[in-house]
């Protein structure tokens, strides 16, 4: 059946578009050659040349950001570090989800990760993954989860997306560069690896709110403690400043979890100028066989 002309040249005139739509509904509409509008707040990722291409400036709030690994636990952290270590000057706490080494503090501390504002829960089962991220994404009060999850499926992802939206902070999702053919409800997926000697962060954005970004971004960030080891010759001239006047997460931060356990958190007595004791969280909780109160 032949459509009225008048509907067809309606469908095709582009005055009838976002404009002609209620403005609260205009507002959560964007066109494909366009940068998608970010209705929440960001934090700034720390590299400049990535802001540049992510929507709002940064890492989304209230959303979820998936991050596809060429191998894993090789430079997350080194992606993730500069804009959690804002979070945590900012007085907010982030939860680690089955990460699949336990993470180096010292080196962490180095880039402003203390010890006092992580927490790390031992989950083994892909089920278990699951529950306690959701549970966190319900419970609002981390700043900051991250989730290694290597087997989860397209319509866990979409339950994991919808949960995001009513948390107040930033959701990474950790899964295998295999992963980038799965079909995935998280707006924005960047696919993870590293270049050549002396190996700088190569990060393709595979799904944005935006145009098809086919070039690979490299970031030239190395850990603190390696900077000095690296040959001057193979570091760029000047090094991407780590901060950006983009808004951060709006305080007050989420409250974060209280840790009652007695060695989780340096003593009080101890000096404030000696770094806190690390075996806390080193040492898997979910393995204990005391209670916390």
């Amino acid at each position: 059946m032949n459509l009225p002309s008048a509907r067809l040249s309606h469908a095709h005139d582009p005055s009838c578009g976002a404009s002609a739509l209620p403005e609260h509904v205009a507002q959560a509409v964007w066109r494909g050659d366009a940068m998608g509008r970010v209705a929440s707040t960001v934090i700034p990722s720390g590299h400049p040349t990535l802001d540049a291409e992510l929507p709002g400036g940064g890492w989304p709030c209230q959303a979820m950001t998936e991050v596809l690994l060429a191998q894993s636990a090789q430079a997350e952290w080194r992606l993730l570090s500069p804009a959690l270590a804002q979070v945590v000057r900012q007085g907010g706490s982030i939860l680690l989800i089955a990460p699949p080494h336990s993470p180096h503090l010292p080196g962490l501390f180095r880039e402003g990760l203390h010890e006092e504002r992580l927490i790390r829960v031992d989950a083994q089962t892909p089920a278990e993954r699951l529950w306690a991220t959701e549970q966190a994404l319900k419970a609002g009060c981390v700043s900051a989860v991250l989730s290694w999850l290597p087997q989860v499926r397209p319509e866990q992802i979409r339950r994991l997306h919808a949960c995001a939206a009513q948390h107040p902070g930033s959701l990474f999702v950790f899964r295998p560069a295999k992963a980038q053919a799965d079909s995935s409800a998280a707006p924005l997926r960047v696919l993870l690896g590293l270049g050549p000697c002396p190996h700088p962060l190569q990060v393709q954005i595979i799904k944005r709110r935006g145009p098809m970004l086919d070039q690979v971004l490299s970031l030239p960030h190395w850990p603190t403690g390696l900077m000095p080891l690296l040959p001057p010759a193979s570091l760029p001239s000047q090094l991407p400043v780590s901060s950006r006047s983009v808004p951060l997460l709006s305080p007050p931060f989420p409250t974060p979890l209280p840790i009652t356990a007695a060695d989780s958190l340096p003593h009080p007595d101890l000096d404030t100028h000696r770094r806190p004791h690390h075996a806390a969280l080193d040492r898997t909780a979910a393995r204990e066989p005391r209670v916390l109160s």
